[in-house]
């Protein structure tokens, strides 16, 4: 079943385009991953999946409903969590949970509480007080908290520490087990990675590709390093189909390989190297091909 659907999604401030035609589709029970650096066009789209913008053109759903017109329906099933989190300062974490639970309708702590605990929240104390960490723990909270079907969740780990980084991911995957939707806005590849089945990149306000995260890395490139006794050409490397040379020294090359490696091997072979290393296809490799050159690629749909 089809929960998020973005179809044409476009953004204009002024003159500026920030997202161009977005389209993809965000399945129950998925985990997708929206990848992009600083500016790429993460926080408006999902602005306008939280009917905080309108478009300048095309659509977008919710769990079937209009961010706009349906957005107080649609707003009741959906757990947010923004990029920039705003907590009034003087209010205690607590005193925050009891005003959004009193606004779901809630009595009592129940999920919060737990998820307090989980996270070693500190709920007792004015949110001036707080570092940014444990104020990023009361967002997520606050987005948890009511049993959503849907979490659309912007940087949410900013300021946590690689522990508590670590139990997000696990909730993550524990909510998508139960079959909600989570749309994971993140410039940190490694943890999309490890949570996210399918994983979209945008550049430019274009998405340049959405995939799975193992159709990313079998495209992916592997790197292959070797060391020499002497001096090794890396244009002997270079030009071979589908390699490119990404370090090179007096008697060291590194290489990243989108083919075969027997003709790489046999170039090798050629300049007696004495050792060599080999690492599989990481997605950081990918993903900053994407942001390397300035020629723009096409856009991608989802399925």
């Amino acid at each position: 079943m089809v929960v998020i659907t973005a179809d044409g999604l476009s953004k204009m401030f002024g003159s500026r385009r920030a997202v161009d035609a977005l389209r993809f589709e965000v399945g129950r029970g998925e985990v997708f991953g929206f990848l992009g650096p600083n500016g790429a066009g993460k926080s408006t789209t999902i602005r306008l999946l939280m009917g905080l913008y309108r478009p300048t053109a095309g659509a977008a759903t919710v769990l079937g409903l209009d961010p706009v017109r349906d957005g107080a329906a649609m707003r009741r099933q959906v757990g947010y969590l923004p990029g920039e989190l705003a907590l009034h300062p003087r209010l205690t974490g607590g005193q925050h949970v009891s005003y959004v639970a009193r606004a779901r309708g809630r009595t009592g702590l129940g999920t919060a509480g737990k998820l307090a605990e989980r996270f070693e929240a500190v709920l007792d104390r004015p949110v001036r007080t707080l570092s940014k960490g444990n104020r990023q723990k009361i967002g997520i909270i606050l987005a948890v908290m009511a049993d959503p079907d849907v979490l659309i969740l912007d940087e949410p780990t900013s300021g946590l520490d690689p522990l508590m980084q670590a139990e997000f991911e696990r909730l993550v995957r524990e909510l998508a087990d139960e079959g909600r939707t989570v749309f994971l806005s993140s410039h940190e590849l490694d943890q999309v990675q490890r949570v996210a089945d399918r994983v979209a990149i945008i550049r430019d306000g274009q998405l340049v590709v959405t995939d799975t995260v193992a159709g990313l890395q079998a495209s992916a490139p592997r790197t292959i390093e070797f060391r020499f006794d002497t001096p090794a050409d890396p244009g002997w490397f270079s030009a071979i189909e589908g390699v490119s040379v990404t370090g090179s020294g007096a008697r060291h090359l590194r290489l990243a390989i989108r083919g075969p490696v027997a003709p790489v091997l046999r170039a090798a072979a050629a300049h007696d190297p004495v050792d060599i290393t080999a690492r599989p296809a990481d997605l950081d490799e990918l993903f900053l091909d994407y942001y390397r050159h300035d020629q723009a690629k096409e856009p991608a749909d989802a399925r």
